[in-house]
């Protein structure tokens, strides 16, 4: 049986960091709210390291250059193609 994906507000997860960081256990949380253990633990890693839930400002920094090469990758595609069209239509002038 397959589960249906839930979204939660920041204040939830941080309000379930806090439950976890005053001492109760992961598996009580996870049971008591119908969280999946791995969100939880990804919750907390986060919390733990940014402060933050959105998953834009808990890449690292590989990750980050991955996205960004890959958008230049596309632009410059997209230029190449244009160039490409533009000698097509030169040439047959």
């Amino acid at each position: 049986m397959r589960r249906e994906r839930k979204t939660y507000t920041p204040e939830f997860k941080l309000q379930i960091v806090q439950l976890y960081e005053n001492g109760k256990s992961r598996a009580d949380i996870a049971r008591e709210y119908d969280i999946t253990p791995s969100a939880l633990d990804r919750w907390i890693k986060n919390h733990q390291e940014t402060g933050s839930f959105s998953a834009k400002e808990n890449r690292t920094e590989e990750e980050k250059e991955l996205l960004r090469l890959r958008k230049e990758n596309q632009r410059l595609k997209m230029e190449n193609d244009i160039l490409k069209q533009a000698a097509l239509i030169m040439g047959r002038k």
